[in-house]
């Protein structure tokens, strides 16, 4: 498909600079106080197969493998992505296929785990929630994290993915209520928690804005005790990202 092979292009292009800025440590601890242990509470993952599709060079799978002792399979459809996958994690099976017809077998995973990467799969996102489907086992479940509709930053987000060269064309927030009842068939809607302020767009999006990693490394600290302690008053209006947990059923 033609949205892929953009996105494949335009990932290869940014590689370099995307594993900079979101790779950094300051990145990485956001990532796994934020995101990774609030989307992956609850859940007994020691020896479980689990995929993290649209992997990148895995940064959950550091997580995964870390504190959850899950067997990790990586799927991304950049080619660089996935050599930095093998690079990284050389004990873990790395893919290079797409999410939407990945050719691997059916219920081959206990969990399959997404970290802002479906807003890039527009107009295809039904598809890879399909494929997600057919590769989860019964009850298994769904986690992703991704940036939602019905934010009050929404509409400005939609302005600079259309104006800022570091966004394809198609990458859209999630409408996650038309996701659900779309989906109310396949899957249980177990968990779903509204997060991301300051930290999200200073500490973990800090490329967007072009900041110098010696200046984030300065600030880093401070705008992640913010965003803790503010973490109680978001709410679907006034968060830039949701996480949730979906169960095949």
């Amino acid at each position: 498909m033609q949205t892929e092979a953009t996105q494949r292009e335009h990932y290869n292009r940014i590689g370099a600079e995307y594993e900079a800025q979101y790779g950094d440590p300051d990145g990485l601890v956001y990532r796994e106080q934020f995101l990774y242990e609030p989307l992956l509470a609850g859940l007994d993952l020691e020896g479980r197969d689990v995929l993290e599709a649209l992997s990148g060079s895995g940064h959950a799978t550091e997580y995964l493998l870390k504190h959850k002792h899950a067997l990790v399979t990586g799927l991304d459809i950049s080619d660089e992505a996935i050599a930095s996958f093998k690079e990284r994690w050389p004990n873990s099976e790395a893919i290079c296929a797409s999410i939407t017809e990945s050719g691997l077998p059916a219920e081959s995973f206990d969990c399959i785990v997404v970290i802002m990467g479906l807003h890039h799969l527009h107009p295809h996102l039904p598809e890879a929630l399909r494929e997600i489907h057919r590769l989860l086992q019964k009850g298994g479940t769904f986690c992703f994290a991704e940036p939602h509709q019905g934010s009050a930053f929404d509409r400005l987000r939609q302005l600079w993915y259309r104006h800022d060269s570091l966004f394809a064309e198609n990458e859209e927030s999630l409408d996650i209520a038309a996701l659900k009842r779309e989906f109310a068939d396949l899957f249980v809607f177990k968990t779903e928690k509204h997060v991301g302020g300051v930290g999200y767009l200073l500490v973990l999006n800090s490329m967007i804005f072009r900041v110098p990693l010696w200046l984030k490394r300065l600030y880093s600290p401070a705008v992640m005790r913010l965003e803790k302690m503010l973490a109680g008053f978001q709410s679907r209006t006034f968060s830039l990202a949701v996480i949730c947990q979906w169960e095949k059923k």
